[in-house]
């Protein structure tokens, strides 16, 4: 496969990927981040990192908003929950595990 059908690819499976985060905003952020240490916030700030890598000037916020397709803080209002006491001991004993790897 060329490098350019391989990174068509890749963009049409990174659309997919918010696509179908868009279509379970009951997943939560902080859902992503106990099961697989990641969140939308995440890939916005790699969104960022990746065009200011590319000569794109992409700044976080334009990043999320890209990432929830819409302003954070209208997402957050929205559909964001309040984290749950099991969620946060959950996301509490993921990151002690990280520091022990």
């Amino acid at each position: 496969m060329d490098k350019h059908t391989q990174t068509e690819i890749e963009a049409a499976v990174f659309r997919r990927f918010l696509q179908h985060l868009d279509e379970n905003k009951d997943v939560q952020n902080i859902d992503l981040m106990i099961l697989a240490d990641f969140c939308r916030n995440c890939l916005a700030k790699w969104y960022s990192a990746a065009a200011t890598e590319n000569g794109e000037s992409v700044d976080y916020e334009q990043a999320r908003e890209i990432v929830y397709g819409m302003p954070f803080s209208e997402w957050k209002e929205k559909f964001q929950g309040k984290a749950t006491p099991e969620q946060l001991a959950a996301f509490e004993a993921r990151q002690a595990t990280k520091k022990h790897d």
